[in-house]
């Protein structure tokens, strides 16, 4: 029996046993809908779905592998199912401003109906406009129309004539026009002959002349006013055929969408285009015009292209609310973009170029973005504030003002009605509330997901009904109590707790597959404990490489780690190393050094800065302690050297300030301390002892490092009593605790776990400010003296 307070085999971990379980396999049990252990994220999650307010937009905050990504995709899949489904949304062309594409919603499932009845529409007039046109009503009237033309102007030139004749000329065509020539004796005068003529006579003829060109002038326009009129009559006809053809078929479907104003003006506005520019139609060759998308294939450029609908949102198979799930955020992706192509050098768009975004998609439901790849695309961050800000998306190309692309379309904006959960860890919540006015305003609703949950019957009866349900879901085998058992165990050792268990279920989820691969590699009809433990074990196996070439090094003798002696200002203290998918534990040699002088305690790895700011901390933190405990009566005078041997990579953390402490004391007192027992827990400046990290780990890489060297029975560890609490230990290490071969001492000061180190109690101070004698505290209060009076006789001399 110990004379020091150390732990049973009983308190290094609370074991799951079949009797609380209550079943004998999983297959009996109720599958689990829901998620365990989330009431606050929940209920916040919950409350943030069913708020429909500006800025109610919710951040899913907690560690991958919680379980908030499935969660929020199930439950907003869920609400979303009772939601109505949105419209569907169109591009179409603005005959009054090309640049400026007008946007329309139609009811759900609409939107492809509207671009089959334009399509049609516009297939059906290319073939209707040309036979119109070629009709005999048509061709009777417009031939009418020009022999009217051609007798009325027949009529004016037969009595321009005889006008013409009467005055004694004729009338000759030429390459300049109508020529008058007179007449002399009945034969037209020849140019060379008018000369000869008398001058009283070429005056009275150059007089006739004029007067007749200037007759001439006024048939010309009466001629000019009747092929006006016979224009304006063909125009007319041309306009009454091409309205009879266009206005019967966009009548129906005026009819057909008679309830919505947008889709009425839009078919307006192409009627009156159409009938404006018939001639387009009217020169198609009825070859092109049995086949629409012909022209397309022989790139052609189709003038009917500004008749077209780009529907860029089609929820015709959307039930309920739209869930879209975005996982490459960036902004085209997100906010919909612009395309372009260049023919001949010359680069072009229109609308039907309009390509939409996810946030397009899920507009009027929900938008799930992971906050740490949206967080890559600044652009993509902004936009998306701006639509939240102003409820409407704006599709633009961003390189556009930067002249990287040519094309100046404008899309009419569209109205957004949008919930986005933002998922993501409380670091990148609390810088964005920090630094981002909009995130606060736009991102009210936090759900957290904790790490953790109590251990309690009810969670332990959900989580074997969350292995029930994924044993079903994934067609795994089913769990026998004894394998859930080991489930609970491995979750309490992630959740690092006696009393809570974890709810990374990725991690979880892991095991239950590979432990489904060992049972069937064993044939075993249902997985069993032992498949549970060999799929922790292969796992740590797989990623414990390092581990084992450092214990080999410390075998080796290469790294120095003494466990069987005692010696003067040296422990073993212990820390633990990441390696991203696995941690363990090693024991480090601490030495401190202490002689006269006034520099204090230097920490060497602060020195050559290979240290964080927060083990800089704890060791300025022992100077307070040393000074209130042996430095009442005189000044604290002395130099110390501190230092992690053979450590090459940097130390943090605070956890070694206990150990820093305790080699300080054994430096200051020459009492030697025992290298077989390692110290982990770091301290105040009243020398309580406060609880640290990876105890588990810590305890566990000791032991092996002693187990290989084999345990004598004298070999343990010393932790902070509340720590406890955290103890998860493995079977070997209970098993070697239980035989007395090692020990575990819960130490609650520096005092007390003086004294395990080196069996001499640490004495406490009497009214004098004084150690009784044989006390190892009565030791450092004299050699502390010991170099306050040295230092000052120097100083004097």
């Amino acid at each position: 029996m110990s004379k020091y307070n150390e732990l049973s085999a009983n308190e290094l971990a609370n074991k799951c046993s079949r009797e609380e379980l209550g079943f004998q396999t999983t297959a009996e049990l109720e599958p689990l809908d829901g998620i365990i252990g989330q009431e606050r994220a929940v209920s916040s999650m919950e409350f943030g779905l069913t708020i429909k307010r500006n800025g109610y937009n919710i951040f899913v905050a907690g560690l991958t592998g919680t379980g908030r990504s499935s969660y929020t995709k199930s439950i907003c899949k869920k609400i979303a199912a009772t939601e109505k489904t949105p419209d569907d949304w169109c591009y179409v062309y603005n005959f009054k401003n090309p640049d400026r594409p007008k946007a329309i919603n139609l009811p759900t499932g609409h939107g492809h109906i509207f671009v089959k009845d334009m399509r049609k529409l516009v297939k059906m007039l290319k073939l209707n406009i040309p036979k119109a046109f070629e009709s005999e009503e048509y061709e009777k009237q417009k031939r009418e129309i020009l022999e009217d033309y051609q007798n009325k102007s027949s009529d004016i030139m037969d009595a321009f004539n005889r006008y013409v004749n009467e005055q004694g000329f004729i009338l000759k065509r030429s390459e300049q026009g109508l020529l008058t020539i007179p007449m002399v004796d009945g034969k037209p005068l020849e140019e060379g002959d008018f000369m000869k003529l008398e001058t009283s006579k070429r005056k009275e003829l150059e007089e006739k002349s004029y007067i007749i060109q200037k007759k001439l002038m006024e048939y010309m326009k009466q001629m000019k006013d009747i092929e006006k009129n016979a224009r304006n009559k063909i125009e007319e006809l041309e306009a009454r055929i091409a309205l009879i053809t266009v206005e019967q078929p966009i009548r129906e479907l005026m009819e057909k969408y008679a309830d919505n104003k947008n889709v009425l003006n839009y078919l307006s506005a192409v009627q009156k285009d159409i009938i404006q520019n018939i001639e387009d139609f009217r020169k198609l060759d009825k070859e092109k015009a049995e086949d629409i998308e012909l022209l397309e294939k022989i790139n052609v450029k189709d003038y009917t292209i500004k008749y077209k609908v780009n529907l860029i949102i089609d929820n015709r198979d959307t039930k309920g609310a739209p869930v879209i799930v975005e996982s490459n955020p960036r902004y085209y992706n997100l906010l919909g973009r612009i395309d372009y192509e260049s023919n001949m050098g010359v680069v072009t768009t229109d609308f039907t170029k309009i390509k939409p975004g996810s946030i397009h998609a899920a507009n009027g439901g929900y938008l799930i973005i992971n906050m740490s790849d949206i967080a890559k695309s600044p652009e993509s961050w902004d936009g998306l504030k701006r639509a939240l800000k102003n409820n409407s998306i704006a599709i633009e190309n961003i390189h556009s003002n930067a002249g990287l692309v040519s094309g100046g379309l404008k899309p009419e904006p569209i109205p957004l009605n949008v919930k986005v959960i933002l998922l993501g860890n409380n670091n990148l919540y609390q810088m964005l509330y920090s630094y981002d006015e909009d995130f606060r305003k736009l991102f009210k609703i936090k759900a957290d997901f904790d790490m953790e949950m109590p251990s309690d019957a009810a969670n332990i009866n959900k989580y074997a009904r969350f292995i029930s349900s994924h044993c079903r879901e994934k067609d795994l085998l089913h769990f026998d109590c004894e394998a859930v058992a080991a489930v609970i165990d491995y979750s309490r050792r992630l959740a690092e707790h006696k009393h809570k268990l974890s709810t990374r279920f990725n991690d979880i989820v892991e095991i239950l597959y590979e432990a489904d691969a060992w049972a069937r590699i064993d044939s075993s009809d249902i997985v069993r404990g032992i498949h549970v433990k060999k799929a922790i074990e292969q796992k740590r196996y797989r990623s414990n490489k390092i581990e084992e070439k450092l214990q080999e090094l410390i075998d080796a003798g290469v790294i120095l780690i003494s466990t069987d002696e005692r010696v003067v200002g040296q422990v073993n203290g212990l820390s633990v190393m990441d390696m991203g998918d696995y941690a363990f534990g090693k024991p480090s040699r601490v030495t401190a050094t202490t002689f006269a002088g006034d520099k204090g305690i230097t920490n060497i790895e602060r020195e050559v800065e290979m240290s964080g700011s927060i083990h800089d901390k704890g060791v300025l933190i022992l100077s307070g302690y040393l000074g209130e405990k042996f430095a009442q009566e005189f000044p604290l005078t002395l130099s110390a050297h501190i230092c992690f041997e053979q450590l090459y990579d940097g130390v943090e953390g605070d956890s070694a300030s206990s150990t820093e402490l305790y080699a300080l004391l054994s430096s200051l007192s020459g009492v030697p301390i025992k290298q077989y027992i390692a110290v982990t827990g770091s301290v105040n400046q009243k020398g309580i002892i406060q609880p640290i990290g990876g105890v588990n780990e810590k305890i566990e890489g000791f032991f092996e490092t002693c187990k290989h060297r084999g345990l004598t029975g004298k070999e343990g560890v010393m932790i902070p009593h509340q720590n406890v609490v955290n103890l998860m230990l493995n079977d070997e290490i209970i098993e070697a605790v239980e035989k007395g071969l090692f020990h575990i001492y819960p130490v609650t000061t520096i005092e007390e776990g003086i004294e395990i180190l080196t069996d001499m109690p640490a004495g406490s101070m009497d009214g004098e400010g004084r150690y009784p004698e044989g006390t190892l505290y009565n030791l450092v209060q004299k050699k502390i003296e010991k170099y306050a009076r040295l230092v000052e006789e120097f100083d004097g001399e």
